[in-house]
């Protein structure tokens, strides 16, 4: 293994549907009955009632490497977590983890409801391993890191979901493992909790720490990491630099996770929404971007209209573009299909997470229909202003600028 924090070597898990843990007699029976229940019906129909969650999954990480797990929802991801907690046993390989490791994989993991978050925190610490001179030299960074203090001696029971995920983190960061592990549970905290959570994880990965960090928010991922390993149905498909991982995941989503499909308005089938540049997927600053809209007429529509608003996905309005400003469209028979759109030059929008509200019209009557569903979308880090990569300290936008200087004349 060499300076390597984790080591795995042909991991593999298999579930088998339906089981349950067994704790009783009667459990163990019911097991054994939907066992052989399972086993006749495959014989009558060929059905296999087990799913590899992960398959022959080999890495090596390395002491103080941060590295994003991304895939989509069933790659394996959590699955992987949860062997190198060791919280479950692999099928078949291994997973060699050398060091102390802190998990933040679901809300209150390792947490007592009747106890209050003092004693919470010893639990914590204690289940990590951690000494309680330790735990008590870092008490009161982490309690006001989870800004808890009025609630300190409250049972956790009484908590709020926000509450258990800043409590939980605060503990998973604050005290010294040498590996820690992040699942997406980070989504559940708002936005300010979130970006304080993403600074923290950027200053323990800069003290030598080994991070490994899930998430469906790749501009999180950018920020945090220096590596991405891409899941696809439990293999690994990618490993590498994490701008390169980053945009090869979002390259293979595809229009299934970037398209409002058959959705309805009173006058419209909407057939599909799409935004991208170039023609593929992954949207960057400072370049061109397409949106495509393509609707089907319920009725005759006398003057077709298209709005679309750019939004932060806690619904705050960033821009917004009305087809009717730029041009006016030919009547629209019943039954009839098309395609209405914007090429934006110099997408401003700064690397992050965002969605897109779609409104359909009949400018003519008077008629604006929102489309139920919004389209969230990611725009990836990309070089700008001679070759620097911008991130959220510079707000949401990009401004496309030309500095000036001179000098008085004397």
């Amino acid at each position: 293994m060499g300076n390597s924090a984790i080591h795995c070597e042909s991991l593999s898990k298999r579930y088998r549907l339906g089981e349950r843990p067994t704790n009783s007699f009667r459990e163990a029976l019911m097991n054994r009955l939907a066992t052989l229940l399972r086993r006749s019906h495959k014989g009558a129909h060929g059905n296999d009632w087990t799913v590899w969650a992960l398959r022959d999954v080999s890495f090596d990480i390395r002491e103080g490497e941060l590295v994003g797990i991304i895939g989509r929802n069933g790659a394996g991801k959590s699955t992987l977590l949860n062997v190198l907690s060791r919280i479950t046993e692999p099928t078949q390989g291994f997973a060699e983890v050398r060091g102390r490791v802190g998990s933040l994989l679901e809300v209150g993991t390792g947490f007592h409801p009747e106890l209050t978050g003092r004693e919470n925190i010893y639990l914590n610490g204690a289940i990590l391993g951690m000494r309680k001179a330790e735990i008590a030299r870092k008490f009161d960074e982490i309690v006001s890191f989870a800004e808890i203090d009025k609630f300190l001696d409250t049972p956790v029971k009484r908590y709020s979901s926000g509450m258990y995920v800043r409590l939980a983190f605060a503990v998973a960061a604050h005290l010294e493992t040498e590996i820690l592990l992040v699942d997406e549970v980070l989504a559940v905290g708002d936005a300010q909790f979130q970006k304080k959570c993403f600074e923290k994880v950027r200053s323990v990965g800069r003290s030598g720490r080994t991070i490994l960090f899930v998430s469906h928010n790749m501009a999180a991922l950018r920020q945090v990491c220096q590596r991405g390993i891409v899941l696809k149905g439990g293999t690994v498909v990618a490993d590498g630099e994490i701008n390169v991982t980053a945009d090869l995941y979002l390259a293979t989503v595809g229009k299934s996770d970037a398209a409002v499909l058959l959705s309805e308005t009173p006058s419209y089938y909407v057939r599909d929404v799409s935004i991208s540049c170039g023609g593929a997927p992954v949207i960057k600053t400072m370049e061109q971007v397409e949106v495509r809209v393509t609707v089907t007429a319920k009725t005759d529509i006398v003057e077709p209209g298209l709005y679309v608003c750019f939004q932060t996905l806690e619904n705050m309005r960033i821009a917004g573009l009305d087809f009717t400003d730029f041009a006016n469209v030919p009547p629209l028979a019943a039954g009839e299909t098309m395609t209405l759109g914007f090429a934006i030059n110099d997408f401003p929008l700064l690397p992050g997470s965002y969605q897109m509200e779609v409104h359909v019209k009949d400018t003519a009557r008077a008629k604006y229909e929102f489309v139920p569903q919004s389209l969230r979308f990611e725009v990836a880090e990309t070089p700008v202003y001679g070759g620097r990569k911008l991130d959220y300290w510079f707000g949401l936008v990009a401004l496309n600028a030309t500095p000036q200087h001179e000098r008085p004349r004397s």
